[in-house]
């Protein structure tokens, strides 16, 4: 209980701050992540982001970041099972970290790059196989290039090694994503996670790879709200008849 209240403390106290979203052509604020694939956005220094992941089987997530220096970002996250519903919250064993920097900025001709580590799966935790059912990202190196298409349009691409690797498939994975803004305040983003390193083995994935979609609305005091749909193309082998609903919840601040 005491660790559900923290995490309710968290969300409670970004929600009083005024601060700026992240979605629409009005947004002042990279993304770090489009659903579940981490891009080469980084949190400015001197800010500090609070947010929130809800997922079926009354997953909930909650990750807190901050921009230490220009570049270079820290986080940590931690969540369970259960957590909306009844009965037992069944809490991750350990939180997770996140760390990234950014190693190229983007020019006209060349896109961002940024290299980072995050050891934060989601969804149920297999303790057989000692993994999220949603692989955590681990190390990984993310590009990312924005275009002006009716508002704006950027495309991502992602290069990872989770070390959730003990059903047996340890391969490297690939991943491609998009974001479109719709007016000043809502966006449209997608992912393809390939999942390379989830189809052999024991192995949730059948070899389809991941496609989520989601839609991001900054709404007034910088509040930003989601609605996601992982999995529509149906590649997990267990409880794969629909997509997974999901919601997101960001608030940003900053420190000084």
């Amino acid at each position: 209980m005491k660790k559900l209240l923290l995490i309710l403390l968290f969300t409670a106290s970004a929600a009083l701050v005024n601060a700026q979203g992240t979605s629409g052509t009005s947004a002042k604020f990279e993304y770090r992540k489009l659903i579940d694939m981490p891009t080469a956005g980084i949190l400015s220094k001197g800010y500090t982001g609070v947010s929130v992941d809800v997922l079926p089987y009354g997953v909930v997530i909650t990750k807190i970041e901050v921009g230490v220096f220009e570049g270079f970002s820290f986080g940590i996250s931690y969540g369970g099972t259960n957590v909306i519903g009844s009965g037992v919250i069944d809490w991750y064993k350990l939180p997770g970290i996140n760390v990234r920097a950014r190693i190229i900025n983007e020019t006209e001709a060349l896109p961002a790059f940024s290299l980072g580590f995050d050891s934060q799966g989601k969804g149920v935790y297999d303790e057989n196989l000692n993994r999220f059912q949603i692989k955590s990202p681990g190390f990984y190196a993310a590009a990312s290039k924005n275009f002006e298409l009716l508002g704006y349009f950027s495309l991502h691409a992602l290069v990872n090694y989770s070390l959730e690797r003990e059903d047996g498939d340890k391969d490297l994975n690939v991943g491609v994503g998009f974001e479109k803004t719709i007016g000043e305040k809502v966006s449209l983003v997608g992912e393809y996670d390939l999942g390379v390193n989830d189809n052999t083995g024991s192995a949730i994935g059948k070899g389809n790879g991941y496609l989520n979609l989601g839609l991001r609305w900054s709404v007034g005091d910088g509040l930003t709200l989601g609605f996601d749909l992982r999995d529509i193309l149906q590649n997990k082998r267990i409880n794969a008849n629909s997509a997974d609903r999901g919601f997101f919840v960001e608030y940003l601040k900053a420190l000084f």
